[in-house]
């Protein structure tokens, strides 16, 4: 049991972190926990707030293309009026033509604007060329299947940290059942002994001995009782689960215990098959329109635009002396890029580096899928392996421990060697057990690295 409990606690410590069917109430079958994480699980909520954001990108990079309208109101009073001084040769014009004389009221000081002016108008802009614009808009949709596609490979790792969190629990239970078990048949062999005791054909040892058995087998059941609860609740943390509430698990080893195909240990590997490698690739993608655009910047762009306004001036607000005057005007202006600094030119070097990086990294994404897909077959075989040969222990070590008890029962055989039949045989049950866990989390390696 020692062994069983380090090598669940150093699983806990080295897990990851982070269609859907309700179980009922709080009872999970693997298949029930794994899709409450599908929708509680915080690392794929938030893989999912990328989606909606992402959607939303495509519609702002969109609304560039649209003819965009607004409108405007302006109004001004001038508290003081702003004069300007006219020159010396205005006075010709205001010369009197009888005295030849300028006006005794004439001043060189004259306003060119009214007390108030009170505009509103419309401006339409629209966007006719940009080689960059549907450049954009096809990088925002790659955007969003690349979130998608980090969804589904978050949603992938919460599969396998359930799964990993799913079967402690699960062992655990089937060593209390047959610790339980165990108990029973000790239990039992201890009133025999204390009745053959007390008709004095055994020694006090032997009774001693099977309490002392049966003790230890009690204490270890207090302790894959603690196990357990640490369990769940690393289980219930991995699901998103409330801590606070009981969580119970219904699935058995014979319902997991699922063995590997043909097909799974030797088709060749298909790397679309892993959601990480389609992440990469649409990467990569995402810097092929990232250089596009940026080479798209040099050529010219065109918008066009109109505008329409009615205003009003006059000394008083809107009094007699003031008039209304409608103004439009429509055009289009061009842009020509013709020199930015090497600006753009710095940007596409920068995003072709970045791709022939994306590129390599890639490569070492194959050749490290490839070494997982074959380490997983071996430890996968390993591992079937040692679950059969410790199911044939296993029958022997039953067999060995009944025949025992037999001898013992007609007096041709000591308590000694009862308690090593005893002890040889729980001791082969937790290496059996041990031997089935290790085979299910093989398999499920394989399952993953194989991207099923």
């Amino acid at each position: 049991m020692r062994k069983l409990s380090f090598i669940f606690l150093l699983f806990v410590f080295c897990s990851g972190k982070g269609a859907f069917a309700q179980s009922s109430g709080n009872t999970f079958t693997l298949l029930e926990a794994i899709n409450y994480a599908y929708n509680n699980n915080f690392n794929v909520k938030i893989a999912k707030e990328n989606i909606a954001d992402a959607e939303a990108q495509i519609i702002e990079r969109r609304s560039a293309g649209i003819p965009t309208l607004n409108g405007t109101i302006n109004f001004q009073h001038y508290l003081k009026v702003p004069v300007s001084v006219l020159p010396e040769q205005f006075e010709v014009f205001a010369i009197d033509p009888v005295t030849g004389m300028l006006p005794p009221d004439y001043s060189n000081q004259a306003t060119f604007v009214l007390q108030n002016s009170f505009n509103a108008g419309l401006d339409l802009n629209a966007l006719i060329f940009d080689g960059s614009y549907f450049t954009a808009l096809k990088a925002a949709k790659a955007f969003k299947e690349y979130v998608g596609q980090e969804l589904v490979a978050q949603e992938r790792s919460v599969r396998d940290q359930v799964v990993a969190a799913y079967l402690p629990p699960l062992i655990i239970d089937e060593n209390l059942k047959i610790l339980q078990k165990n108990i029973i048949n000790l239990e039992g062999m201890l009133n025999e002994t204390k009745a053959t005791y007390e008709a004095g054909f055994v020694e006090q040892l032997d009774v001693d001995r099977l309490e002392l058995s049966l003790a230890n087998l009690r204490t270890e059941v207090d302790n894959l009782t603690r196990q357990k609860d640490l369990a769940l609740n690393y289980l219930k943390f991995t699901m998103g689960y409330p801590i606070n509430e009981e969580l119970f698990i219904s699935d058995n080893l014979e319902n997991l215990l699922q063995f590997a195909t043909d097909e799974d240990l030797t088709a060749p590997v298909n790397y679309l098959n892993r959601p990480e490698y389609r992440v990469a690739q649409t990467g990569m993608k995402l810097n092929e329109f990232n250089i596009k655009v940026n080479k798209d910047g040099y050529l010219p762009s065109v918008t066009g635009f109109a505008n329409y306004q009615y205003g009003y001036q006059g000394n008083s607000l809107f009094g007699k002396d003031g008039f209304w005057v409608p103004t439009s005007v429509i055009g289009l202006r061009v842009n020509v890029p013709i020199f930015d600094g090497w600006n753009k030119k710095a940007k596409i070097e920068q995003a072709e580096i970045r791709m022939e990086i994306d590129r390599k990294r890639i490569l070492l994404l194959e050749q490290s899928i490839q070494l997982e897909v074959a380490n997983a077959r071996t430890e996968y075989l390993t591992a079937m392996e040692r679950t059969q040969s410790q199911k044939k222990n296993l029958a022997l070590a039953q067999k060995i421990f009944d025949t025992t008890q037999i001898k013992y029962r007609s007096g041709v055989g000591s308590s000694l060697e009862v308690t090593q039949a005893e002890q040889a045989l729980y001791q082969t049950q937790q290496n059996f057990i041990q031997a089935r866990y290790e085979l299910l989390v093989s398999k499920q390696k394989l399952d993953t690295v194989l991207g099923k």
